[in-house]
């Protein structure tokens, strides 16, 4: 049974990569596979008319990482392509970063995120810096499935001139964006806690950190250098429950003012909070909402720059540079389709633009490229994934770490917590909760798949109420909607829309994902204990609604 797990379902180049547990076989990460990958990558560039440019490859900690990188490495150098790799295992973000400082032809990025333990992937970008998109991750899949297994002769030798390693000034380069994220004369006192969750993070983070003027975070001890094995987090996605503790009990201990985590490629962000005499972890919305009502509001960091001040890099006596910074631009934030309404409204008081998109971080940088008169303040999914401002085509968990201090060193200045500011937005936008639940669905065989049939389902028959409320208009966006392409997603909507559910299937595996967001009025912003009731019936609402979702999609035929 486990040989035909491994040979009957191959491993399929989707969204942006390839990803999977490791081991022998095409349905496994293997060496094999990655010079297969690395093969039709190649095939790829050289097809474009002007393929110039050399490939930046980058890998985390990983097991096989390394390996997996220099074969892609000597793949591509075999076909006559430049390659830069980075010099040690390094975070995601400063991957994309290079592709695009570098003007790369594209970047290879190993690593498995937020995978379980046994994983291990391969992400792609392209120009630019952003992950692959379409058509390009179809036409690279396509010249997967028609190569076979490379030959020794197919790689280069190790030491081919055309690979080289880049130089720090790469890194320096990245650190010194994602610092410039910030105001550069606001407050910096702010106590950290945290943790790279044996990951790749730290030392990136670290020194981000003591660029921007904070003091250094203390670290959870145990998990502060990279480690494959994860031996205290198995499943090391900060969403997972339990991962953290060991963060929180840090936090508590040295009564920190934040704790802030990363995933093991650091692309990732989660943040907790003293909540009285606990901690609270925010939600990817809570947290993504809290970024974009702090960028909004502060002046934008070159701003803060004295105007005698001849060192601004800002300053240019370009006229056509002039002219540029004259023409009216608008401020842009992006959230996903499944992620809190309650960013649109604040856009909205900031008279700032707001865009709504598929799920998917190459999706949120897709609605950014399409508005080219306009400046990216925030884009942001659920998942914990953030992208600061203009300085990564993609989410990077430490520029948004860099944000989050600033913004708590700011409200620490007005004797101000995280919680009293998402407090402040719910009074004046109404009390917005989120969750989400996943389902799993076990295929019995390859013609007989429940989840398929459940999204068919909800489609075809969508339920008339959810928990009491009636459901007033099903969107089923598999034939795409007047802003959103076609995509395997049913949205619901119930009441007067103040409540709504959405539902997909995971891309990644068998599992129907749900989520629910409830938003409540409040009447009197200034009567506390309406606010205290209004988060609660908020949540309770949610609660309700993932339960009759699922009950729903799982209910027998």
């Amino acid at each position: 049974m486990e040989l035909g797990r491994r040979f009957n379902e191959p491993l399929t180049f989707g969204t942006a990569g390839i990803r999977g547990p490791m081991g022998a076989g095409p349905a496994r990460m293997n060496r094999v596979l990655v010079r297969i990958v690395a093969s039709a990558v190649a095939e790829r560039l050289l097809r474009d008319p002007h393929p110039g440019g050399a490939v930046i490859v980058g890998y985390d900690a990983r097991h096989g990482s390394r390996d997996f990188a220099t074969d892609t490495a000597r793949v591509l150098a075999h076909r006559g392509i430049r390659v830069t790799m980075l010099p040690e295992p390094m975070p995601t973000p400063v991957l994309a970063f290079a592709v695009k400082h570098l003007e790369a032809a594209a970047g290879v990025m190993v690593t498995a995120s937020h995978n379980p333990r046994p994983d291990n992937g391969y992400k792609v970008y392209w120009r630019g810096g952003s992950l692959l998109a379409a058509p390009v991750d179809r036409e690279i899949s396509a010249i997967i499935d028609g190569t076979a297994p490379l030959s020794p002769g197919d790689l280069s030798a190790a030491d081919d001139p055309r690979i080289v390693t880049v130089a720090d000034e790469v890194i320096k380069a990245y650190l010194d964006a994602v610092v410039g994220l910030l105001s550069p004369r606001g407050p910096r006192s702010v106590r950290m806690a945290y943790t790279p969750l044996h990951g790749v993070g730290a030392d990136t983070f670290l020194r981000a950190v003591a660029g921007a003027g904070f003091d250094a975070p203390q670290l959870v001890a145990d998990q502060a250098e990279p480690d494959p094995e994860f031996p205290t987090a198995p499943f090391p996605n900060p969403e997972e429950p339990g991962t953290l503790d060991g963060l929180l009990r840090l936090a508590a201990r040295m009564d920190a003012d934040v704790a802030v985590a990363h995933d093991p490629d650091a692309d990732r962000l989660a943040v907790a909070v003293p909540a009285g005499d606990r901690w609270r972890l925010l939600t990817g919305d809570e947290t993504g909402c809290l970024l974009a009502e702090h960028l909004l509001t502060r002046p934008h960091p070159t701003e803060d720059h004295d105007p005698g001040d001849e060192t601004d890099p800002d300053r240019s006596t370009d006229p056509d540079r002039e002219a540029d910074q004259d023409a009216p631009r608008r401020r842009l934030v992006i959230n996903t389709v499944v992620s809190s309404r309650l960013l649109a409204r604040i856009a909205a008081a900031h008279q700032a633009e707001w865009a709504e998109t598929l799920t998917g971080f190459k999706w949120i940088m897709k609605a950014r490229s399409q508005r080219p008169d306009h400046d990216l303040v925030l884009g942001y999914e659920d998942a914990l994934g953030y992208a600061v401002g203009e300085a990564v085509g993609d989410k990077d968990g430490i520029g948004a770490a860099l944000a989050m201090a600033e913004l708590v060193a700011h409200l620490k200045t007005e004797g101000r917590t995280l919680l009293d500011l998402l407090d402040d937005l719910h009074r004046c936008h109404g009390a917005h909760a989120t969750g989400q639940r996943s389902i799993r669905f076990e295929p019995t065989s390859r013609q007989e798949q429940p989840m398929a049939r459940a999204m068919a389902g909800l489609r075809t028959t969508p339920p008339t109420e959810l928990a009491g409320a009636a459901v007033t208009a099903a969107h089923d966006l598999s034939g795409g909607s007047p802003h959103l392409p076609p995509a395997d997603l049913v949205v619901l909507e119930l009441g007067d829309a103040a409540a709504r559910v959405c539902v997909r299937p995971s891309g990644t595996e068998p599992k129907m994902k749900i989520y629910a967001e409830a938003v409540v009025a409040i009447d009197d912003p200034d009567n506390t204990s309406q606010l205290r009731s209004a988060q609660a019936e908020a949540q309770e609402t949610v609660a309700t609604l993932l339960d009759a979702t699922a009950r729903h999609a799982t209910a027998p035929d």
